[in-house]
């Protein structure tokens, strides 16, 4: 049996990574505060960002990763705040670290020693996780140390037969980007400007991305933007 867990399948590009990899026959796991839509995936409730709540998940996570043959663990979860570096509460900061580190290092904790070869686990970054905009200074924070994570999961994994990676989208078309559009029209035309196709990206293209990293251990420790090529200025 192939397995996919996932964090933040109830909506935007985790839904269509739970969506591509159900299509795809696997048995997939959504971990989440809400649910995700699709009937065939299994929901596992959990709020990420409170501290030590992935424990819990343990007996059931335990039950499913035993029976499985090939394990694809997919850090997805996630959450953008506005915040410049010098208006950042600690707070905040540490509920976004929470959500977006502790937790996944958590999980990695529960799933890792189940992992068979052949297996794999991707994280999900952003174009962010490389550079900086002005504003979403916890954001940039947390995804510049996801790719320390990474890094450290294929050195550490290194001859296990396990491999991993981190997929970095661009602007995606999800309902937290039309949220902030709402609010903000001009960022539309901003965001499409940056984009070499000059529109934004399908969460459906991501999952297809994941989908094809999950099974190429040749991409193990890599980092791929996948943003449709953007424009420098």
């Amino acid at each position: 049996m192939n397995l996919l867990i996932i964090t933040g399948a109830s909506s935007g590009i985790g839904l269509a990574i739970a969506q591509q990899f159900d299509r795809d026959g696997w048995r997939v796991i959504n971990i989440s505060r809400n649910p995700c839509p699709e009937a065939a995936v299994i929901n596992l409730t959990c709020d990420l960002a409170e501290p030590d709540a992935v424990l819990a998940l343990q007996p059931a996570l335990e039950l499913e990763l035993t029976a499985a043959t090939r394990i694809c663990l997919v850090h997805n979860a996630s959450v953008m705040q506005c915040h410049p570096i010098d208006g950042l509460p600690a707070a905040d900061l540490r509920r976004v670290l929470e959500l977006n580190i502790v937790a996944a290092n958590a999980l990695n904790q529960l799933v890792i020693p189940h992992l068979k070869p052949e297996s794999s686990v991707i994280y999900i970054g952003s174009t962010l996780a490389e550079k900086a905009v002005p504003g979403v200074a916890s954001y940039v924070i947390a995804k510049h140390a996801l790719v320390g994570m990474m890094r450290a999961t294929c050195q550490d994994l290194a001859g296990r037969g396990i491999h991993t990676c981190m997929i970095c989208p661009g602007v995606t078309d999800t309902q937290q980007v039309r949220d902030l559009l709402a609010s903000n029209p001009d960022l539309l035309a901003a965001f499409t400007a940056l984009s070499a196709f000059n529109r934004l990206i399908e969460p459906a293209e991501i999952a297809a991305a994941v989908a094809f990293a999950a099974q190429a251990p040749v991409l193990n420790g890599a980092v791929i933007h996948a943003n449709l090529g953007q424009r420098e200025r």
